[in-house]
């Protein structure tokens, strides 16, 4: 009988964007792939069977509590072999439903960033913290992607068993055959000009990724500096406002989803994220893939990614003032651009696929052969 793994996410599109090459290899080794996810429903391949799930982003809506026992039943009912959980609320309400099992699967929880560091207010941080905690006792392995993730999960026992991986691996081939006039053909349906410089930041339009800061160092940038805001979400008209509020509405764009990343990187003179916090992120490690320099918030992902003055600048989460400084050094100069970028792009390739995906896998692998159950 073919054994059974169990995908979970808050949303299809994590597992889309992220998971398929896993998905896959799950299927080539003979096992039964089924994901349960929330959010916009859309096709995932490699999985047999996909389970709807109603997550709300809010971590007391009784729906997530729905979700949980929703889930409760599919174990029973699947007799799962190994549960992969992603994304903080589906993995803590993938947890919760495991709890008080009789018999239960492996469960590994790969954590794309906990939504707290040294800098999150008391209350949220204990808050969040305590529910890493109520989850442990079901939670076989932790897989962590930066160094503040991993010292926390170990300090804090939140798993049986913490493990440091380099992230879940970019597939960075599509970044090495560049149509040669994506630049100039993009600025044009964008209406940027040829002769402008333009930075990029692509994510979604929430809170935690802070797109307003950025906007707020557009008041101090020189005229022919544009910045593009790709990505969708419930924060893009009131960024939208901001920018016309601050009158600077003519030199930021905003595109929507953007799926052609190589050629919105080749638009690009540099890229830019204001996030307040992070995992190991792919528009940073994609940008520096191809060659860009980038200024980011020194928060936790950032700063394992980026070597101050090496591989990139930093600046502190929040200060519009010290992102703007930062994106100046890079327009006066050139020489600094060009030593940035080429160290970017090299540091970037040991985040490929191609290298990750083993070191993960024998992860699962582990895990798959028993090596925890014999533990339990």
């Amino acid at each position: 009988m073919a054994r059974k793994v169990l995908f979970t996410a808050s949303t299809y599109s994590h597992i889309v964007n992220f998971h398929l090459p896993y998905l896959r290899r799950f299927r080539e080794e003979g096992w039964t792939v089924h994901a349960a996810c929330g959010g916009k429903a859309m096709p995932i391949p490699y999985a047999d069977e996909v389970t709807d799930l109603p997550f709300e982003k809010s971590m007391g809506s009784p729906k997530n509590f729905q979700a949980a026992a929703a889930l409760r039943q599919r174990v029973r009912a699947e007799g799962y072999d190994l549960i992969s959980t992603h994304t903080s609320l589906a993995a803590f309400f993938t947890r919760l439903a495991l709890r008080g099992l009789n018999k239960r699967p492996v469960v590994t929880n790969m954590v794309h960033g906990y939504l707290f560091d040294d800098e999150t207010p008391w209350l949220k941080r204990n808050l969040l913290l305590t529910a890493e905690r109520l989850a442990a006792p079901v939670t076989d392995l932790v897989l962590t992607m930066n160094r503040w993730d991993h010292e926390a999960a170990v300090r804090c026992r939140l798993g049986k068993k913490v493990v440091h991986i380099p992230g879940i691996g970019v597939d960075f081939s599509r970044f090495d055959t560049v149509e040669p006039d994506a630049r100039r053909r993009l600025r044009q349906e964008l209406g940027i000009a040829q002769d402008a410089f333009v930075l990029m930041y692509a994510a979604e339009f929430s809170a935690r990724k802070s797109q307003a800061v950025l906007i707020r160092a557009m008041e101090r940038m020189p005229e022919h500096v544009v910045l593009v805001l790709a990505g969708d979400g419930v924060l893009r008209p009131e960024c939208q406002a901001l920018a016309r509020q601050l009158g600077v509405d003519r030199r930021v764009v905003f595109p929507g989803h953007v799926s052609d990343m190589p050629a919105c990187c080749a638009m690009a003179d540099a890229a830019v994220s204001a996030s307040r916090i992070e995992g190991l992120p792919f528009n940073v490690m994609e940008a520096m893939y191809a060659g860009l320099p980038v200024v980011a918030s020194e928060v936790k992902g950032h700063s394992d990614l980026i070597r101050e003055g090496e591989t990139g600048l930093l600046y502190p989460y929040g200060d519009a003032e010290a992102c703007a400084e930062q994106v100046l050094r890079l327009l006066n100069s050139e020489k600094l651009r060009q030593t940035l970028a080429g160290q970017a792009k090299e540091n970037a390739a040991q985040y490929g696929l191609e290298r990750v995906f083993p070191v993960v896998w024998q992860e699962y692998a582990g895990l798959s052969a028993g090596e925890v159950l014999a533990q339990r």
